[in-house]
């Protein structure tokens, strides 16, 4: 189906309360990928909803996510299917919730979304910690050289030690610049703070001084923190004001020596100036989870460098937490389709 053998489509039905007790006729709801078990168990045991699930690991194709959304009342998607006016129009006016496996939400035509009177439900703080630990991860793995280190011993580029061969940047006594103290950025810092880091500086749309207390973190414009930070960490959402803003100029303030990692959203990141920078020297090396677009082309300039370390976007990859946000999504959307209030809605 779709053009894609392995994928097929499986249709679940159950019970889903509404206010008050049972509604008189289902309710449809379509779930665009496979998801944990958890999380569709918990939609399959409620009563009154029609479950229709895209039972493949691979995306939903665009044709039949607008044939499947047609005459639904909820949908359960995530942040790679693009949720936009024509989606909303397939769906037509029986829509009344969308709820995102995801923290982030510029995927979804949140003007289109708000005009309709649509409610949505997303999955923030679950995808903290593990977000955090791969943030850290992958900032150890740029900054230590491991990945380039672990194929030399493949490759039998390992001979003997070697004073200065396959060197890096350590933490203890390093400046740490993060790009948007939010629930991440913090959990980011309390994980990098025994490693031994001397200064915290930190950048977004306004000082959090009781956030930022706990790591005497500075509150400094942008262009101070590329200045002084021996590692760049960035946390902070996609927005028409942070979008890009990693650029040319960004890259050249920062020092030779210094570390870049990004586990917010590709697009804040100009991914040109980023390989200018680390293929002529501006820094030392980067760390990627997020690109654009995603997944990164394997002929990309950026995949040619040893001093660049991408991965698929594995940052909430944990089995834990990828099962916390398939029940929270199912929770939101029931709730959004009994009239209730979700665990965690979106205000529009």
């Amino acid at each position: 189906m779709g053009g894609a053998s392995f994928v097929r489509l499986s249709v679940r039905s159950g019970r889903c309360a509404g206010p008050g007790g049972a509604l008189g006729a289902a309710m449809s709801v379509f779930v665009t990928r496979r998801i944990p078990a958890e999380g569709l168990r918990v939609l399959s045991q409620a009563s009154g909803c029609r479950v229709q699930q895209w039972d493949s690991e691979e995306p939903v194709p665009r044709a039949e996510l607008l044939s499947r959304v047609a005459g639904t009342r909820g949908l359960l998607c995530l942040l790679s299917d693009r949720i936009d006016r024509e989606v909303l129009d397939a769906a037509g006016p029986g829509l009344k919730v969308i709820s995102t496996m995801s923290v982030g939400f510029d995927h979804l035509a949140l003007d289109e979304i708000k005009k309709r009177g649509i409610r949505v439900g997303y999955t923030p703080d679950v995808l903290t910690d593990a977000t955090a630990e791969l943030s850290v991860a992958l900032l150890l793995s740029a900054c230590r050289r491991l990945l380039e280190a672990a194929q030399q011993v493949k490759s039998g580029g390992w001979t003997t030690w070697k004073p200065l061969w396959m060197c890096g940047y350590g933490l203890s006594d390093s400046t740490v610049g993060i790009i948007g103290l939010g629930r991440i950025g913090q959990a980011v810092a309390r994980r990098l703070k025994p490693f031994g880091v001397k200064k915290f500086l930190y950048t977004g749309s306004g000082p959090k001084p009781e956030s930022a207390a706990e790591f005497g973190a500075e509150f400094v414009p942008l262009a101070r923190l590329a200045e002084e930070s021996d590692f760049v960490v960035v946390t902070c959402a996609l927005t028409p004001a942070t979008q890009g803003m990693c650029n040319k100029d960004f890259f050249s303030r920062m020092k030779k020596t210094s570390v870049f990692v990004n586990t917010s959203r590709g697009a804040v990141v100009n991914q040109e100036d980023l390989y200018d920078a680390l293929a002529q020297g501006q820094i030392a090396a980067a760390g990627l989870d997020v690109t654009t677009p995603e997944p990164l082309p394997t002929d990309h300039p950026l995949l040619s460098l040893k001093n660049c370390v991408i991965l698929p976007h594995i940052g909430s990859a944990t089995y834990a937490t990828r099962s916390t946000m398939a029940v929270l999504a199912a929770n939101n959307l029931l709730a959004g389709l009994r009239g209730e209030p979700m665990p965690h809605e979106l205000k529009l």
